[in-house]
């Protein structure tokens, strides 16, 4: 997916279950930017990734006025 940059902090939300924290990790995704690279369909086929956990991805990246890139690149 997207390449983890080691001297970044996470500012994935911080009340996301385990299970979709460490799919996300595994994935080298800790970066809320980082979502704007890849779909929400290449999340959602990550082991973990339920409804809740993207509910709580679409609240984060809206707060920052970001978004998944849905569109063909």
């Amino acid at each position: 997916m997207t390449k983890n940059d080691p001297t970044k902090e996470s500012d994935l939300p911080t009340n996301l279950a385990k299970p979709a924290k460490r799919a996300l990790e595994g994935a080298g995704i800790i970066q809320l930017e980082q979502f704007t690279k890849i779909s929400e369909k290449e999340v959602l086929k990550l082991h973990g990734m339920g409804p809740k956990a993207m509910d709580q991805i679409h609240q984060a990246l809206a707060a920052k006025g970001l978004s998944f890139n849905n569109g063909s690149s």
